[in-house]
C-alpha cells in the first residue's frame, strides 16, 4: 500500500480509538464543551510540535487562507450542522448521511482539481462506500413523531459518532434533517478539498492541523456565548478532562495530522474514502469492549471495505 493511503487508514484507526475513549465519557460532558476541550488540546499539542520543528514557516499567505477555509468548512460549519442533524433525525440516519462525504469529495476533486482514478480504483471506492453503509446499517423504518430517539453520540469534527446517552423524542421533520446532514457531508468534503493544495505545497502536517484547530477553538469559544452553546454547567473531574485530552491526542492531533500528511500527495477522493472507514474499523473494538458481537451485515461491510482498500492500492 502506498504511503498516502496507509496514512489515511491510520487516520481512520486513530479516529476509531478516539471514539472508543469518547464512549467512556457518555453523559459526563456536553457535546460542545467536549468539542472545545478537544480543539484546545489539539491546538496546544500540534502547535507545540510545530514550534519545535519550525513547521509554522511552511505556511505562506496562500496556504493560510486555504487552511482557514478548510477549517471553516470542514470543522466550523460541518461540526455545527452535524450536531443539528443529530438533534433532528438521530445519530443512525446522521451517520448514513455523513458517508456522503466521500462521493462529494470525489466529485469536487474531479470538478475543481481535475483528479482522476482508474476503473479498478473507482470500483474500490464503491466497495469501501458500500462496506461503510452496510457496517453502519440501514434503518428499517424511521421513528415516528414522539418516539424515543436512538442514543445521542459524542462527536468531534473529525470522528464518527459513538453512542452515549439516550436522546430526546424526535419532534422535527425528516426533510430539514436530511438537508443538514447533506450540508455536513458537503462541508467535510469541501474542507478536505481546500486543504489539498496547501498540503501539496509542502505545509507541515502538524502546523496545518494546529492552524485548523486553533481557528476552530475561536469559533467554539464564541459559540459558547450563545444560547445554543451554553448548556448545563456541571462539576468537572480530572479524569474526565484527561480522557477527553487523550481522545483529542489520538483522534484529532495524531489522526488528523496523518490525514493532512496523506493529502500532501494523495488523491483527495481516495484519501477521504479511506479515512472514512472508521465505522468498519471500530467493529472489532466494540466487540472487545462490550463483548457484543457485531451483526453479520456489519462483518460483511468490513469485508467489502477491505476488498475495496486492496483495489484502491492498485495503480
Amino acid at each position: 500500500m502506498l504511503v498516502s493511503e496507509a496514512l489515511a487508514v491510520t487516520a481512520a484507526l486513530c479516529s476509531a480509538l478516539s471514539s472508543m475513549f469518547l464512549s467512556e465519557l457518555k453523559g459526563r460532558v456536553p457535546l460542545l464543551q467536549l468539542a472545545r476541550w478537544q480543539m484546545l488540546a489539539t491546538f496546544v499539542m500540534t502547535g507545540s510540535v510545530s514550534l519545535a520543528i519550525g513547521g509554522w514557516h511552511t505556511i505562506g499567505p496562500r496556504e493560510f487562507w486555504l487552511l482557514a477555509g478548510s477549517s471553516f468548512a470542514g470543522i466550523s460549519i460541518a461540526s455545527t450542522t452535524y450536531f443539528a442533524t443529530i438533534y433532528s433525525v438521530g445519530p443512525r440516519i446522521t451517520a448514513l448521511l455523513f458517508s456522503l462525504t466521500s462521493p462529494f469529495a470525489l466529485a469536487l476533486g474531479y470538478l475543481v482539481l481535475g483528479e482522476t482514478i482508474s476503473r479498478w480504483q473507482a470500483l474500490g471506492v464503491a466497495l469501501v462506500l458500500a462496506g461503510i453503509v452496510l457496517a453502519i446499517g440501514m434503518p428499517r423504518r424511521f421513528l415516528k413523531r414522539g418516539e424515543l430517539a436512538p442514543a445521542m453520540p459524542v462527536v468531534t469534527p473529525s470522528t464518527v459518532p459513538v453512542s452515549t446517552a439516550p436522546g430526546p423524542p424526535l419532534t422535527g421533520r425528516l426533510g430539514p434533517g436530511i438537508v443538514l446532514g447533506v450540508t455536513t457531508a458537503l462541508g467535510q468534503a469541501t474542507g478536505t478539498l481546500l486543504a489539498r493544495p496547501a498540503m501539496a505545497a509542502g505545509v507541515e502536517p502538524f502546523s496545518a492541523m494546529a492552524l485548523r484547530s486553533g481557528l476552530a477553538v475561536i469559533l467554539f469559544i464564541a459559540l459558547a456565548a450563545t444560547p445554543f452553546g451554553r448548556g448545563k454547567r456541571e462539576a468537572v473531574q480530572v479524569g474526565t478532562v484527561g480522557l477527553a485530552v487523550l481522545s483529542a491526542f489520538v483522534g484529532t492531533s495524531l489522526g488528523m495530522s496523518c490525514l493532512m500528511a496523506a493529502l500532501r500527495n494523495g488523491n483527495v477522493g481516495i484519501i477521504s474514502t479511506l479515512s472514512s472507514m472508521t465505522p468498519v474499523i471500530i467493529l472489532p473494538m466494540v466487540w472487545l469492549r462490550s463483548s457484543q458481537r457485531p451483526t453479520a451485515a456489519a462483518w460483511a461491510g468490513a469485508l467489502l471495505a477491505i476488498a475495496g482498500t486492496a483495489l484502491i492500492s492498485v495503480r
